[in-house]
């Protein structure tokens, strides 16, 4: 409750984020540690820490922008990108979605390290025209992140 800290239902533990209000432009940077939120109108739920230093407490919900938060010492002169949909423990899943995806995104890939499979689009080598797809898929209500391409 005290920590900087969210639950989101399919980012792994330990992924660090960084949100913003869009109503009022604050950010913090949060890490996620929990599973959630389990209404389906919501994207992520923070901790009162974190609620309260974008100024969400209050209204108890806010319009945000979540990036996956990297500092400049750990990003490589060659970063590149990609725009993340979902990650599923169940390869089925992620392979439903990315064939669901294909029709609008013949890009999209399943990427899987064994644990997860993520549901991934692009690739890009400069982060705004990530975050650009990434505004592109939440207008058709997909919620998604931009994370650093493997």
């Amino acid at each position: 409750m005290h920590e900087y800290t969210a639950a989101h239902p399919t980012l792994p533990f330990g992924t660090q984020l960084e949100v913003r209000n869009v109503a009022n432009g604050r950010s913090v940077k949060v890490r996620v540690n929990d599973r959630g939120p389990f209404s389906r109108k919501r994207i992520l739920d923070l901790s009162f820490a974190a609620a309260k230093e974008i100024g969400a407490v209050l209204p108890g919900t806010a319009v945000v922008e979540l990036f996956l938060s990297t500092r400049d010492e750990e990003t490589p002169a060659a970063a590149r990108f990609t725009v993340q949909v979902a990650a599923f423990s169940e390869e089925e899943r992620a392979e439903a979605l990315r064939h669901e995806l294909a029709s609008m995104y013949p890009e999209a890939v399943v990427s899987s390290d064994g644990t997860w499979n993520r549901v991934q689009v692009g690739i890009f080598d400069e982060r705004a025209r990530a975050e650009d797809l990434r505004r592109e898929l939440a207008a058709i209500g997909l919620s998604s992140i931009v994370v650093a391409a493997r």
